[in-house]
């Protein structure tokens, strides 16, 4: 896909997103290679390490979810509103007290959380702050989707 392509897909999956409070479908694979779907809150934002765009959402540290991305790191998100959709698939990253990143800083986590977050539902990374304790304590861990296909229904 040309990359003016894939950037206005990611454009239009950030648009979607912010119509819906972030919610979207994340789409993990089980053992058996059965797809596990479940609603989070994602959004469109830079990596932190690369600068490269993703799509990113936050886990609890010990959600399914989590367990089957850590053993097959590859996810799809779907944003939709109404009848508009855009699919991001690609390889995941995980950054968490967990899942090491390099370049990432343990210190650096809580941060990195409320800036998915905030990509997510809107509003200054700040207004997350009072989410660390609870973040902390149950190990959330960021989910990074590096988009390999993004697709959408047609215009």
């Amino acid at each position: 896909m040309p990359v003016g392509r894939r950037d206005a897909l990611l454009e239009q999956a950030k648009r979607l997103g912010a119509t819906e409070s972030g919610l979207s479908v994340a789409v993990a694979f089980r053992e058996d290679g059965s797809v596990s779907t479940s609603v989070v809150n994602a959004g469109v934002l830079d990596h932190p390490v690369s600068g490269e765009t993703i799509v990113a959402f936050v886990a609890r540290g010990r959600s399914k979810k989590l367990a089957y991305l850590r053993a097959r790191p590859r996810a799809s998100i779907v944003f939709r509103s109404g009848w508009e959709w855009v699919a991001v698939e690609g390889a995941v990253e995980l950054a968490g007290p967990d899942d090491a990143l390099a370049g990432i800083d343990a210190a650096e986590i809580p941060r990195l959380l409320r800036c998915v977050y905030a990509a997510a539902v809107g509003g200054p990374e700040e207004d997350w702050q009072p989410l660390d304790d609870e973040m902390a304590h149950e190990r959330h861990t960021a989910v990074m989707v590096l988009p390999t296909r993004v697709y959408s229904n047609p215009e």
